[in-house]
This record gives C-alpha cells, structure tokens and sequence, in this order.
C-alpha cells in the first residue's frame, strides 16, 4: 500500500498507466489526465475536480465518494466502474461509455452526458437535476427514484428503462423513446411529451400505453 506521498509521485513521474494502482484519496484537482490508464484502479474518495480526463480508461476503476466536479470526461471509458455517491456536478461527459456501470445515489445536477453510452447503468436514487442527456442510450437504465427534475432527455434512447417512482417534473422528453419503460408512479408534472414513443411503457398509474396514442 503506497502513501499519500508516493500516490503523488506515481502520476508526476511514472507512466500513463496505473492499471490496478491504489489511488484513494489522491487530490488530481485540475491535473490533466487525457489518455491515462486507470483500468481497476482504487479511485475512491478521490479530489479530481477540473481535471482533464479526456479519452481515459477508467473501465472498472472504483470512484466511490469521488469528487470529480467541472471534471472533462469527454470520451472517457467508464464501463462497468462503481461511481456510487460521488460527486460530479457541472463535469462534462459528453459521448463517454458507462455502460454496466454502478452510479447510485452519485450527484450529477448539471453534468453533461449528451450521446453517451449509458445502457444497463444503475442510476437508482441518482441527482441528476438539469443534466443534459440529449440523445443518450439509457437502454435497460436502473433510474428509481432518480431526480430528473429539469433535465433535457431530447432524443434519448430509454428503451425497458426503469424509472419508478422518478421524479421528471420539468424534464424535456421530446422524442425521447420509452418503449417499454416503467414509468410507475413517476412524476411527469410539467414534463414535455412532445413525440415521444411511449409503445408498451407502463404509466405512472399502471396501465399500459396503447401504440397508437400520440403525445403532442
């Protein structure tokens, strides 16, 4: 078990690769990080904010109770990583791979994941207030009782996405596509349903949408 010292050292001075490598803890605040290797590394507790993570492998890699706020992930490589209860508001995650990943209960108000990959992630009691999901793949997403309060879901793919008992007031769901989602007891006050494809989605009062009903 390295010490805090010696974690420092190891990204200054060593390689781009730290595979498997016990960071818990590090502070990396505004260090860029573009293409470093954190396949199965100890993240957890981590100070990352503002830092550069473009294109990173971070596949696998324990971010538990990281901090990671205003942090550039664009790219980056999160499948299947435990992001569980960390912190990464305002952090930019456009077009970056998720899936299969554990986020529950993590904040993202604000952070940016347009077109990303986030296909079977467990978001479960997540904040994401704000977020902007525009055209993401949330496809079989654990959403329950996330916060979408005010989210942009514009074109998002949520296909058997399970939002029970999610709060969407004021989401925009604008073509968005629930096929076959679960929307039982969500709250959809103020919630733009603009084409939205709701075929076999279950609604918040229990019946299932029939196909041919149109929202606009």
């Amino acid at each position: 078990m390295r010490n805090y010292a010696d974690k420092q050292d190891l990204i200054f001075s060593h390689s781009r690769d730290f595979s498997g490598c016990d960071l818990s803890g590090i502070d990396l605040r505004a260090v860029d990080l573009s293409g470093v290797n954190f396949l199965g590394a100890d993240l957890r507790g981590a100070n990352l904010s503002g830092s550069m993570l473009t294109g990173a492998n971070l596949r696998e890699a324990n971010l538990s109770g990281s901090i990671l706020i205003g942090a550039n992930l664009r790219e980056a490589n999160l499948m299947q990583a435990v992001v569980s209860e960390a912190n990464l508001i305002d952090a930019d995650l456009t077009q970056a791979n998720l899936c299969g990943a554990v986020l529950w209960r993590s904040q993202f108000c604000g952070t940016n994941f347009s077109r990303a990959s986030l296909c079977g992630v467990d978001l479960s009691e997540a904040d994401l207030s704000e977020a902007c999901l525009i055209e993401a793949s949330l496809i079989e997403a654990k959403l329950i009782r996330a916060n979408l309060a005010g989210a942009k879901l514009c074109g998002a793919i949520l296909l058997e996405a399970d939002l029970t008992d999610a709060n969407l007031i004021g989401a925009d769901l604008t073509w968005a596509n629930l096929t076959s989602a679960n929307l039982t007891e969500a709250r959809l006050w103020g919630t733009k349903i603009i084409y939205t494809k709701l075929r076999d989605a279950i609604m918040p009062d229990g019946t299932i949408q029939e196909p041919q009903i149109a929202f606009i």
